[in-house]
Order: C-alpha cells, then sequence, then structure tokens
C-alpha cells in the first residue's frame, strides 16, 4: 500500500533526539506535515486542535505517559480511530499486551531505521483498509437483505 504523505503525523517523545531522529526517518518515507508534542497532555491539546492521520509516541515519558495517551485516545469519539504506533525501548511481552489491549495498532522495539517504520506504518494502513473493507461488504449485505427482505413483505 502507498503511504499518504500528505497525511499529518504526530510525534510523541520527551526525548529531543529522539523526535528529531523520528520526524528525519518520516521525511526520509516522504512525509511533510509532521508535529510533535513533548508528553501525552500536550499530545491530547494538539489532537483536540488538528486531526492527524497517525500518531507515533513513546511509551515512556512523563507527566502523561504514551500508553495514558493511547487509553485517552481510544476513549475520545472524536479520535478513536486515529491510528496509533507505540515506540518503545522495551520489548516486555507484558507491555505489548497492554498496548494490545488498549487499541495500539501496532508497536515499535528501539531502536528502528525507516524500512522498519515504513513496514509497521504500511501493516497500520493494510489493516485500516481491511477493516473498512469488511465494514462495507457487512453494510453492502446488510442493505442486499433488507431490500429482499421488503420484496418479501
Amino acid at each position: 500500500m502507498a503511504l499518504d504523505p500528505n497525511m499529518s503525523v504526530l510525534v510523541v517523545d520527551d526525548y529531543s533526539t529522539m523526535v528529531r531522529i523520528i520526524r528525519n526517518l518520516l521525511r526520509q518515507l516522504g512525509f511533510v506535515d509532521i508535529d510533535d508534542a513533548a508528553d501525552g497532555a500536550a499530545a491530547l491539546e494538539k489532537m483536540n486542535m488538528k486531526r492527524y492521520g497517525l500518531v507515533i509516541s513513546d511509551w515512556n515519558m512523563e507527566p502523561m505517559t504514551g500508553y495514558d495517551l493511547l487509553r485517552r485516545v481510544r476513549a475520545n469519539p472524536g479520535m478513536e480511530a486515529t491510528p496509533f504506533i507505540m515506540v518503545t525501548a522495551e520489548s516486555k511481552t507484558e507491555n505489548v499486551i497492554a498496548a494490545k489491549k488498549a487499541g495500539v495498532n501496532n508497536y515499535i522495539v528501539k531502536p528502528f531505521n525507516a524500512q522498519t517504520l515504513k513496514t509497521k506504518i504500511e501493516a497500520v494502513f493494510a489493516e485500516k483498509a481491511e477493516f473498512t473493507s469488511a465494514v462495507e461488504q457487512v453494510n453492502a449485505s446488510t442493505l442486499v437483505s433488507s431490500r429482499t427482505q421488503r420484496r418479501i413483505d
């Protein structure tokens, strides 16, 4: 799947060097609309002001972690469908499971390169396209079924 280079991306990390690294990797992949936030609270403020096509967030931040940000995003009806990738230096199984349960779309363990980031982003949008297609198919079959039912009645 081709990535949309015009999509707005929000990078959330309290370590400015990591923000710069991710920003540069995204630019290598062709992205041009990249914002950043230093923690989850700042990210939520930005997300309330602008709609993002993707959030890439570090797990470990203060005062609001990336995990807390993810949970808040998924609980917010206006943001809940925003694709979200969690980035962390820890590959603890319990963190991966917790993030999946909270609704993360993908998970990247540091360090990573542009190809890894591209693969993870493509996987998120392939999954989103499959989900959208499945919903459209269900809606189409429901519509056909209801039309058929009306003809029978």
